[in-house]
């Protein structure tokens, strides 16, 4: 079968390096056409050194990074340091970049990634706040149309939000990027904390990864051994949850992931509620179905695929 080209759009963020370094370690199934860096976990001055950093890492210096926005469309900027610390990437000791971040603003490379591939074949996977997908189709109303789907980590609905009592971080950031983008009728894969939070760092699937015994393997320790302190402490569970990777690992193996479709909405005006991703399990408003919203986990099965393409770097 062919290899699905995709664009990583990301704010590294440890789970978001996770992410990345899952995608680099599958070049069978998966071509990485880019990686946009947004700002959002940590500045964009952050993100997009961290996004360089991981690909050097995973020794693909041919990955190129472009920068995009630097605050949300309407709101000001968030970020999340009590997380990720104060570089959005705490935990192991990476060497800055010497790979060159593009010139091209990220932006600029999504339109001409969608407009140089043949409709329906490039996938968009955003990892962080929505908004230069949503600049995107802001200034190309037809580039939805042109998008194979969108597979996206963001919302919350069961478990309740990360950020606010209601809103999940990334789609909390950029709530009217996240409007725009629900809105655009591109096809929506979308792994809320509903399903990310079943996937769990736990003490004995961190040993195995460790026991890999690479540099990429324990770098991987490291990072995921700060970032799941927070979630660890918040919740009083064995380990936090690996968000962002599951869209990776969904591409490479959707049985590992089950949802239904529905409709979605994001909520932009509520002083309690902005943020919010509003899900219609039951279809009671009779709007559009517009998403996959996915709902359960192989988490074992996940930390297999997971420990297995990190051995390969």
């Amino acid at each position: 079968m062919p290899r699905e080209k995709i664009i990583i759009d990301t704010d590294p963020g440890q789970d978001d390096a996770l992410a990345i370094l899952l995608a680099l370690a599958s070049p069978d199934e998966l071509e990485v056409l880019g990686i946009t860096a947004v700002a959002g976990n940590a500045p964009l001055a952050y993100t997009q050194v961290n996004s360089r950093k991981i690909c050097e890492l995973a020794g693909r210096h041919d990955v190129k990074v472009y920068a995009g926005a630097d605050r949300p469309l309407v709101r000001e900027l968030h970020t999340a340091p009590e997380v990720h610390g104060s570089t959005g990437l705490n935990g192991p000791v990476l060497p800055e970049p010497t790979m060159p971040l593009q010139e091209e603003h990220a932006v600029d490379f999504i339109l001409r990634m969608l407009a140089e591939h043949p409709p329906g074949t490039v996938t968009l996977v955003p990892v962080g706040p929505l908004t230069n997908i949503a600049k995107a189709f802001m200034r190309d109303p037809g580039a939805a149309a042109r998008v194979k789907r969108i597979v996206l980590m963001g919302g919350a609905s069961s478990e309740g939000g990360n950020s606010t009592p209601t809103a999940e971080f990334n789609i909390f950031v950029d709530p009217h990027a996240a409007e725009i983008v629900f809105r655009s009728g591109a096809e929506l894969v979308m792994f809320p904390l509903d399903v990310t939070h079943q996937v769990l760092t736990t003490e004995r699937r961190m040993d195995r990864i460790r026991a890999i015994g690479t540099p990429v393997a324990e770098a991987s320790y490291q990072m995921l051994d700060y970032y799941r302190q927070y979630d660890q402490k918040k919740y009083g569970t064995d380990g936090g949850p690996l968000h962002d990777p599951c869209t990776i690992a969904w591409l490479l193996n959707p049985a590992l992931f089950r949802g239904r479709r529905c409709n979605v909405e994001i909520e932009v005006d509520s002083p309690l509620c902005t943020g919010q991703t509003v899900v219609d399990r039951w279809n009671v408003t009779k709007r559009p179905i517009n998403t996959l919203y996915m709902q359960w986990a192989d988490s074992d099965g996940f930390f297999d695929l997971l420990t297995e393409r990190l051995a390969r770097l």
